[in-house]
């Protein structure tokens, strides 16, 4: 499926290119691919037909790929010496042996496709949409800065108060600090800037 989609996509920017539409600069974009690399393929287009930009590399072994033999010699050091170690204690174990240099992810996801540790369930996403609060009051969130907001050199905390569902902003007041560096509140010097109290 994806050679043929390769393929299609290759043909729709070499017939942009040949209709002068295109040039190489503008189709190696459209494929994302450089200028230097259309051209490679579009001369092999033209020399070999649709076999010349067939995707050599798929159903090939990377000349980067650890070793079979090392693979299953990682797998047989956990089943024999290492059976119910966490996939992080038996990395930190292989990593004591002078013969071991793959990364904790790579020894991870190795156990797990030879069936020897089962993959965590997925975590939920950090920050969950949660629902409104249905009526106004239910939830306000509040929030504070110091800065000099109105410009006279003084700074003043501004503090402001957020309702849930109305997404309005309830209150906002700037208020000075007293001696101790604890806002006034209530009593203290406050000066009421917006809101729909």
């Amino acid at each position: 499926m994806l050679q043929e989609l390769r393929m299609c996509r290759f043909m729709q920017a070499y017939e942009g290119y040949r209709r002068k539409e295109l040039d190489c600069e503008e189709a190696g974009l459209m494929l994302g691919m450089s200028e230097r690399q259309f051209r490679r393929l579009r001369d092999r287009y033209i020399e070999e037909g649709a076999a010349g930009i067939v995707d050599r590399r798929l159903g090939k072994a990377s000349a980067r790929g650890v070793p079979v033999r090392d693979i299953a010699w990682v797998v047989e050091e956990y089943r024999t010496k290492y059976p119910g170690f966490t996939a992080k204690h038996f990395h930190e174990k292989m990593q004591k042996d002078a013969r071991f240099g793959w990364g904790y992810t790579w020894t991870k996801t190795v156990l797990q496709k030879h069936g020897l540790l089962v993959k965590a369930p997925r975590r939920g996403a950090h920050r969950k949409k949660r629902q409104r609060r249905p009526l106004p009051g239910m939830m306000l969130h509040q929030d504070g800065s110091t800065h000099d907001w109105l410009g006279t050199g003084v700074k003043l905390d501004l503090i402001v108060t957020m309702d849930d569902p109305l997404r309005q902003r309830q209150r906002g007041e700037c208020e000075q600090r007293d001696l101790f560096g604890v806002s006034g509140g209530a009593g203290g010097h406050a000066q009421h800037i917006a809101g729909t109290d």
